[in-house]
């Protein structure tokens, strides 16, 4: 192959690079035969890997329950009850998940990406899990390269770096150069993990019932919610084909929607296997990295904003959107667009929860309470029989909440443990879906801090719900079953009230104040556990 010249005529069916390396035509991939019937199987298999075995599996149970009930053992005995116990279990589930592998370190990653979802010592914990992996030994990644190609390594590339330039849970990344003379990236799998994961869910669904309310750091994502949501997420990411797919189907919405501010690798149109991954290499600024695109000219807050479009476009839209956006999963490419990598976790939306984030969002904007909550129902995190009006009302979500950042630590605690069990007297969860939006919005959130510290948040809200009526308006309101000939307004008071913004605060919220809000948050909390 040589790379391509002229404008690649697949940039009219994906949002790929200008200069190809190949030309991707959907129809002539053989490795894309029979995947509907292969995603349709990986969905089935996901329930039945969280349905709690008889039996679990002796050998790895008794390796996890042990390491898992010293670190419980010790909190119970040193730590619990003391202002640190939530800290201190944390850091013992942490170092736990570390001596227990690869999965459970692949848990732990998703786990730190649900802040707003788990506990603050939780989530602190376990993101220090995401660079704790250690790498495949060559010889052994050369073992599974060639026993997917069926070829001798030297005769596919003409180099293969011995260093990954990653390595995560389930796979790492090396730099290659095919013998054709393209720069690619090679994704390998781990050996037996797949075998390994497949144990692991079924001690962890065998534990899971056993641990509601016995550890205090469960939240909503109880324990049984969190494996189920856990084999949603991990059983795809062992078929690589599946990744590749994803690659494609979310570079044909950003093509579809004409973002092409954002960029997906090419995947390779022979050199995709169940364990190995070949894909364009792309490259670009680390999304921390804000001095060095600003030297090139980047203008990091129209690149955040694009981001999030894109990101909000594929999910509303489309019902398709990247599901684990986090720093080493995209960077700023020279030209000031964004790569995105790394399409092993990607939520797709049926066409009912699709409605649903679009209510959850058109109706978050507005202020309708109880729309928002029949959104979040039909997206599960809510049984389908849920009174929602009593919940509106035991919530107290009709009337105007006060300002936690003025409410004394005491009140702010019992408030928040008064929600969270009603919340799970009424059946609440997290379903994945929910989560990975979520988890993806914290992200883009905290990416604010870096990018764009100086914005408006509520103006930036405004401008976003802007775009979308302009550009969707009527579609939006006929799938919502709305008249078209009427707007559903920016409601800016409804939205302040969201965030329960006192009157101080005008009609801007920049980003320094929100951080501001959550100190304060984080102090009155700190503070109630040194007065227990």
């Amino acid at each position: 192959m040589t790379a391509i010249t002229s404008p690649p005529p697949d940039l009219a069916i994906g949002a790929f690079s200008d200069a190809a390396p190949w030309i991707v035509e959907p129809d002539e991939l053989r490795w894309r035969r029979g995947l509907d019937a292969l995603r349709a199987r990986v969905g089935a298999e996901a329930p039945r890997l969280a349905t709690p075995p008889r039996i679990p599996p002796i050998g790895r149970f008794l390796r996890v329950t042990s390491s898992v009930g010293v670190a419980l053992a010790l909190w119970y005995v040193r730590e619990r009850g003391t202002p640190g116990s939530r800290a201190g279990i944390s850091r013992r589930l942490r170092r736990s998940f570390e001596q227990l592998g690869s999965t459970y370190i692949k848990l732990g990653q998703i786990i730190s990406g649900g802040e707003g979802l788990f506990p603050e010592e939780l989530v602190a914990e376990f993101k220090l899990l995401r660079d704790q992996v250690p790498a495949e030994s060559f010889e052994r990644v050369r073992q599974v390269v060639e026993e997917e190609l069926h070829l001798p390594l030297e005769a596919v590339f003409s180099r293969f770096d011995d260093i990954p330039i990653a390595a995560a849970s389930i796979a790492q990344v090396h730099g290659a150069t095919l013998i054709t003379g393209e720069e690619v990236v090679v994704k390998v799998q781990r050996p037996r993990i797949a075998a390994l994961v497949r144990q692991d869910l079924a001690a962890l669904a065998w534990l899971g019932p056993r641990m509601v309310g016995r550890i205090p750091v469960a939240a909503l994502a109880n324990p049984p919610a969190l494996v189920e949501l856990f084999a949603e997420t991990i059983v795809e990411e062992l078929d690589f084909r599946l990744e590749a797919e994803n690659m494609l189907d979310i570079a044909a919405v950003l093509a579809h929607t004409g973002v092409r501010n954002t960029v997906v690798p090419r995947p390779h149109p022979r050199l995709v296997t169940r364990r190995v991954l070949v894909m364009e290499r792309l490259s670009g600024f680390n999304f921390e990295d804000v001095e060095g695109m600003k030297r090139a000219g980047i203008d990091t807050g129209a690149l955040l904003r694009s981001s999030l479009i894109a990101f909000l476009e594929g999910a509303l839209l489309h019902g398709v959107f990247h599901g684990d956006l986090h720093g080493g999963n995209l960077f700023a490419m020279p030209d000031g667009r964004t790569a995105l990598l790394d399409f092993g976790i990607t939520g797709r939306l049926d066409e009912v929860k699709r409605l649903a984030f679009l209510r959850l969002l058109v109706f978050g904007s507005n202020g309708d309470v109880l729309s928002q909550l029949a959104a979040l129902r039909d997206l599960g995190a809510f049984p389908p029989d849920t009174d929602l009006e009593a919940v509106v009302a035991d919530l107290g979500l009709d009337e105007a909440l006060p300002d936690p950042t003025q409410m004394s630590a005491d009140a702010l605690t019992g408030e928040l443990r008064e929600l969270t069990k009603k919340l799970l007297g009424y059946g609440a969860r997290a379903p994945k879906e929910l989560m990975l939006f979520v988890k993806n919005m914290m992200f883009l959130d905290g990416a604010t801090a870096t990018l764009a510290p100086d914005l408006d948040i509520l103006g930036e809200m405004a401008h976003i719900y802007a775009y979308f009526q302009q550009h969707y308006g009527e579609q939006i309101a006929v799938q919502l079953g709305l008249d078209p000939t009427e707007r559903v307004d920016f409601d800016l008071d409804a939205v302040k009230a969201g965030f329960r913004l006192g009157p101080e605060y005008g009609d801007t919220l920049t980003y320094a104040q929100v951080k501001e809000r959550r100190e304060i948050i984080r102090k009155r909390m700190q503070e109630h556990q040194r007065k227990r």
